[in-house]
């Protein structure tokens, strides 16, 4: 199947440039580093005997802040070197800035063709891949088996229309994705829709999911004066829209307008999935008439009753002002959801709509522990948010309840170290008898 998916790739690339090239333009930082995506790599040091290199690939900022951890430990092993590469332009500035030290270099991830990915593999020679969550790229997957290199695939999960499309597929997606050497499922349910798509069970192993292990360092109260005052937000609560995608924008809006109509004295804050948005935000704001703010454009001068941020990298530092937090990209027409771990490791009262496929069983432990409430709709999210503020005693006790849901579901990086310890081991060990 191999062979068909070479052939079709180029083509299929050719027809989606237009959309990519100009989603690119929009996000910007891609223009540097382009040849990247063909599969130039930058200098990287020679080998050294006995020392293991791993070629580590996180799709995206959540990824990048997830893998921390796992970057820290590896860091000890004077064995061991990683060389780290994303995506997107948000997740490669986010390595840059915060793992320099950690890597032998940092890239963009190749186009997964042939002989993109080959030219990248003659350049890095690693010893050992490690992809994360739902990176499962056929080519790369290939050139690793072709040279007998192990494949580890961590916080492994499988969205509902990738678990369909493989389901449908099932034969192809095996032979595609064959060189895959362990999967460490980010939940039971994970684990198991692996085994019905035909992957070896004794490959698979249920290992938690790792962005559960998080520490937010805490903002000391000086720090969190200076950030309400740079937002506008001086004075009153908060409401915050958290990773919001369109058409959550102007449901928050809404609900934020309920809660001014209600007497309380509350400021929105909205942090887009996509700060390229802004323009289309700003209209939205404008013709609402209300005072706004955008970050990028600097502190806050004055008082305002929006501000969005839409700068990258700040959604754990703000969440910390929040009283409520509203979980984005889970409002109809939307159906996968953001993650909502953040908010829970903060100790938060989150609310999401119906379409949380990608965090299922985590949406569905923190309803079930009454950490949570879900909403169908805009009408529905208006309804709820005024209700928690008008009774901050369950809001109290859903922050309580999300925090005590987050402890117990942590320890899912050491299990996930401790398999890598493992396959590090084995990889150390053939490296050796070659």
């Amino acid at each position: 199947m191999l062979w068909l998916y070479r052939l079709l790739f180029l083509p299929a690339l050719i027809v989606a440039s237009p959309f990519y090239l100009a989603r690119m333009r929009r996000r910007g930082g891609y223009k540097r580093h382009f040849g990247q995506r063909f599969g130039s790599v930058p200098k990287l040091p020679a080998r050294e005997a006995g020392v293991v290199r791993i070629w580590l690939q996180a799709v995206s900022v959540g990824e990048m802040l997830a893998i921390a951890p796992l970057l820290d430990a590896l860091k000890k092993d004077p064995d061991v070197e990683v060389y780290l590469t994303t995506t997107t332009s948000t997740g490669y500035k986010l390595a840059r800035e915060r793992y320099h030290d950690r890597t032998i270099a940092i890239a963009y991830f190749p186009l997964d063709w042939w002989l993109f990915s080959l030219r990248a593999w003659w350049r890095v020679k690693p010893d050992l891949v490690i992809l994360t969550e739902g990176e499962r790229w056929p080519e790369h997957v290939r050139q690793a088996a072709n040279r007998r290199v192990p494949v580890i695939c961590v916080n492994a999960r499988l969205s509902d229309r990738s678990f369909g499309r493989m389901k449908r597929w099932s034969q192809a997606s095996r032979s595609l994705l064959s060189g895959m050497s362990r999967i460490l499922a980010c939940s039971e349910f994970d684990a198991q829709r692996f085994r019905e798509l035909g992957f070896e069970n004794s490959a698979i192993t249920t290992t938690g999911n790792i962005k559960l292990d998080l520490t937010i360092p805490a903002l000391t109260e000086e720090e969190r004066t200076l950030l309400r005052e740079e937002l506008g937000f001086v004075h009153g609560s908060i409401l915050l829209g958290s990773s919001t995608w369109p058409g959550e924008e102007a449901a928050l809006l809404k609900a934020w307008r309920k809660l001014q109509d209600a007497g309380f004295n509350c400021r929105l804050l909205l942090v887009p999935r996509h700060a390229e948005r802004r323009n289309e935000i700003e209209a939205l704001l404008q013709d609402a008439g209300v005072r706004h703010h955008f970050r990028s454009r600097g502190a806050a001068k004055e008082p305002f009753d929006v501000t969005v941020a839409d700068t990258t990298g700040e959604l754990r530092r703000l969440a910390q002002l929040a009283d409520l937090i509203f979980v984005g990209k889970s409002l109809p027409p939307h159906d996968q959801g953001q993650t909502p771990v953040e908010a829970a490791a903060l100790g938060k009262p989150i609310v999401f709509g119906p379409g949380m496929s990608n965090f299922r069983v985590i949406a569905r432990e923190l309803l079930g522990a009454g950490a949570a409430r879900a909403v169908n709709d805009p009408a529905q999210l208006a309804g709820v948010v005024l209700e928690l503020f008008q009774e901050p005693q369950k809001r109290r006790d859903m922050a309580e309840a999300a925090q005590k849901w987050h402890r117990a579901n942590q320890g899912a990086m050491q299990r996930t170290l401790a398999v890598l310890s493992e396959e590090i081991a084995k990889a150390r060990k053939a490296s050796a008898s070659m």
